[in-house]
This record gives C-alpha cells, sequence and structure tokens, in this order.
C-alpha cells in the first residue's frame, strides 16, 4: 500500500538519524518506522491508500492522535492513525499495551452504568474514554469481545513448555456484591521454565482464599498440562498447603523466607529481642548447606527457649518449611527463597486497581487483572532470561 519512493525517504530518514546520532539515534528511527508502519496498517484496514479512490475503500483516515509510550528505548511519542466511518482500527503494534487501558474503562463504565459511580469516578471515566455517553448495551459489547481475548490466553495449554519453578500468591480486592463490599481473593501462579524464562501461567477470582478455591485453580493448571514442577515457592496462605498436598502432593514447597521473619516477629516477648533475633534467623536461612541450616537452627531454638519458650517451638516447627530452598544451586537460592517476585506483580495489579478501588462483580476485576497480567507476562516472555537453569556449580559437579 505504500509507494517505493516513500519507503526510499523512510529509509533515508532513519540512515541519516542513526549515522548522525549513533545509538541515541535509534528510539527516533523506532519512532518512524512505528509511525510508518502503523500507516499502512490503516491502509490496509480501509482498503485504499491516503487519497485514493478505489471500490474496495471501507472507510476513511482521520489525522493522527499523539500517544506516549514507554519502551526499552525510552519515552517515545508516537502519532496514532485515526479513522472514520464504519471501520473499527486499532493498530497490532499498540493492541498488546492497550488491553488493560480498555479492561480499566470497563470497570469504571460498569460501575457508571450501575449507577454505583461518584463524581470522582464519572471524571474518572470521561478521561479514560472520552465521554459519559455510554450505554450498558455498549459495555456489554466492549466487555464480551475483550473477555474472549483474555479468556483464551487465561486456558492457553501449558504443556508446550516444561517449567520447573511455580511461584503461588494471592491478594485481596473490593468487588460490590447485592450491595454490600467484600473481599475477593485474587490467585496467581508464575511459572519458571527450562530455560529459566518466566511466565505468568494462571489467574482467578473468587470471594474466598478457602482451600476448594486453591483446589480448583491448581486443578485447572494441570488440566492445561502444567506438570513436572520441581519446586513451589509461596507464602503459608490459609487453604493453599491442604490444596497443595491435594494435587501436587510430593513437590518440594518452599516457604517464603521474607513471611516467614515477618511471622517469627510475633512470637518475640520484647521488642528489643527483635532486630537480635532477625540477624539470627538470617544466619540459619542463609546457611550455604541443609546441614549447618539445621545445626543452627538447633541452636537458635535452645538459646531462646528459656526466656521465650513459644518462639522456640515455633522456629523448630516453622523454619525448616523455609530451608527447601538449600537443595537447589547455589545460583537459583536467591530469586526462589522468597515469594517477592509475586509481590511486585501485586504492586503492579495495585497500581491498576486503586483507580477502580471496589469493582462493580468478580468479572470485572478477573478482566482487569487478566489484562494486566498478559501484559506484564508477554514482556518477560520476550526479555532477557530470569535464571540461568544450567549455572556453574551444576557444571562444575557434573
Amino acid at each position: 500500500m505504500t509507494h517505493p519512493d516513500q519507503d526510499n525517504t523512510l529509509l533515508n530518514q532513519i540512515v541519516n538519524h542513526i549515522s548522525q546520532e549513533g545509538s541515541d539515534g535509534l528510539a527516533e528511527a523506532m519512532r518512524l518506522l512505528l509511525n510508518h508502519a502503523m500507516e499502512v496498517e490503516r491502509s490496509k484496514a480501509l482498503g485504499a491508500r491516503p487519497y485514493e479512490r478505489c471500490d474496495t475503500r471501507t472507510g476513511h483516515a482521520n489525522g493522527f492522535k499523539p500517544k506516549t509510550l514507554q519502551t526499552r528505548l525510552g519515552e517515545m511519542t508516537v502519532a496514532v492513525p485515526q479513522v472514520r466511518g464504519e471501520v473499527e482500527f486499532y493498530p497490532s503494534a499498540l493492541e498488546r499495551g492497550r488491553r488493560s487501558e480498555r479492561a480499566l474503562t470497563l470497570a469504571i463504565a460498569q460501575m457508571y452504568v450501575q449507577g454505583v459511580s461518584t463524581r470522582k469516578v464519572t471524571a474518572i471515566l470521561q478521561q479514560l474514554a472520552g465521554t459519559l455517553e455510554i450505554s450498558s448495551t455498549q459495555v456489554s459489547r466492549a466487555a464480551a469481545q475483550l473477555d474472549a481475548q483474555l479468556a483464551t490466553w487465561r486456558q492457553r495449554p501449558l504443556d508446550t513448555v516444561a517449567y520447573r519453578y511455580l511461584i503461588l500468591d494471592a491478594r485481596y480486592e473490593k468487588v460490590r456484591r447485592d450491595g454490600v463490599v467484600l473481599d475477593s481473593a485474587v490467585l496467581v501462579a508464575t511459572g519458571i521454565d527450562e530455560n529459566g524464562q518466566r511466565a505468568i501461567l494462571g489467574v482467578s477470582t473468587a470471594l474466598s482464599e478457602a482451600e476448594v478455591h486453591w483446589r480448583d485453580f491448581l486443578s485447572s493448571l494441570q488440566e492445561r498440562g502444567l506438570n513436572g514442577i520441581l519446586l513451589i515457592v509461596s507464602d503459608d496462605h490459609h487453604g493453599l498447603r491442604a490444596a497443595l498436598k491435594a494435587r501436587f502432593a510430593g513437590v518440594p514447597w518452599q516457604r517464603c523466607q521474607f513471611h516467614l521473619q515477618q511471622n517469627a516477629m510475633h512470637y518475640v516477648p520484647k521488642i528489643a529481642m527483635r532486630s537480635t533475633l532477625a540477624a539470627e534467623l538470617r544466619q540459619v536461612l542463609h546457611a550455604p548447606t541443609r546441614a549447618q541450616a539445621d545445626a543452627l537452627l538447633k541452636s537458635l531454638a535452645a538459646k531462646h527457649r528459656p526466656a521465650a519458650p513459644e518462639l522456640a517451638d515455633w522456629l523448630e516447627a516453622n523454619v525448616p518449611e523455609s530451608l527447601t530452598v538449600l537443595s537447589l544451586p547455589p545460583e537459583h537460592r536467591p530469586r526462589m527463597r522468597t515469594s517477592n517476585a509475586a509481590e511486585r506483580l501485586n504492586q503492579e495489579i495495585k497500581r491498576r486497581t486503586r483507580v477502580a478501588r471496589v469493582f462493580p462483580n468478580t468479572e470485572s476485576l478477573l478482566r482487569l487483572v487478566t489484562a494486566v497480567l498478559n501484559e506484564i507476562s508477554d514482556d518477560w516472555e520476550s526479555s532477557k532470561t530470569y535464571l540461568n537453569m544450567n549455572p556453574p556449580s551444576q557444571q562444575q559437579a557434573a
């Protein structure tokens, strides 16, 4: 849909930028290429080049709208082609980052349509959607289109890649049900495959974090083909441990060391003891071998038993659950000793959900969380390796 001389002009612009600016000119070169690609895609969607008269035309170009993108080359502002007429168009190059925006807009729109919006909510809706003239039919149609895309990602097969490590976590969001605001649990599963690449494997929402929710969630991962897991990392969530025994019996479990250390502070009888215990506990958790960790733990429990018997009992019963990671290669332990990777995901989810604050229903919550996680997972799978699955320590052992 482009003329050869137009392509030559674009190519000359890109070559000039790179030759004059070096690597600093890559961002501008990318901006030019992206703008050109979007214009070509618009022409294909319209069935005609700009100003071309032909029978295949389905709509008309309608200028451009600036959009600022955060990229690996820095911030850049591109010109997004607009259309008018019956045809719907949005550049596929920007579609991925648009899913969470659309999901958030729908959540706010549903609140507005259901009559539970406030002045602040309607202001947000106007900012996101550009209008307040939104009907329930429009919302339902847009939700159905987006839900179909997100469901496909959420239900994709997991047997095409061998995942070795599984990280599980949960957070809570507010959902309105029958006029009452309730807490809804959001369960998220992150996997690290045999090549050391991360991906988000699944997400589920329900008005409970009980065992049945966890068990159904884990079962859905297995039904999609998840198997061969060597280690599961999570906090000591209520209901999760029973679900793991039912669905992943025999798979080693690593209790998050960060949360374990926080839990330990509840058993310290004096605040002044906390810093000392934290340092002693770190020595146990960071021991180079399991035998050394067990010996340090035994000594630590014996030291505190006279003055704090409940703490000593708690240490002996709970700390071993956080030492499973010592069976892994030393290079893997820093990233697998906690569920901090999942906590960072929670921060990204919260950054979007705090705009809505209270969701009109669990479907709306699942839509937004899925869209956010889908985009993050896409970035992970196209970025550098998260873990070296053939570290030097294994090569030396071989």
